[in-house]
C-alpha cells in the first residue's frame, strides 16, 4: 500500500500534462527568460550611458575633487 502511494506521488505534473502542452510551456519558459535576460542588459546599457553622459559633463572643478591625487606633493 506505502509503495503504490510513493509511486503515485512520485510521478510528476510533467508526466501529467500532455506532452505537447508540456513542451509548450518549455518554449514560453525559455522566452521569458531571453526577455528577462534582454531587459537587464538594456538597464545596464543605459544605466553605462548615463554614467558617461554625467562624466562627460563634469567641471573642471568635480573633476579636480574626485581625483586621488595629492596635488600639495607636486607643488
Amino acid at each position: 500500500m506505502r509503495k503504490e502511494k510513493n509511486q503515485k506521488d512520485s510521478t510528476g505534473l510533467k508526466d501529467r500534462l500532455d506532452p505537447e502542452l508540456f513542451q509548450a510551456l518549455q518554449g514560453k519558459k525559455q522566452q521569458l527568460k531571453q526577455a528577462e535576460a534582454n531587459k537587464l542588459e538594456q538597464q545596464r546599457q543605459q544605466q553605462i550611458k548615463v554614467r558617461k553622459r554625467k562624466e562627460a559633463n563634469k567641471s573642471f572643478d568635480e573633476l579636480l575633487e574626485e581625483s586621488e591625487l595629492d596635488w600639495k606633493k607636486f607643488k
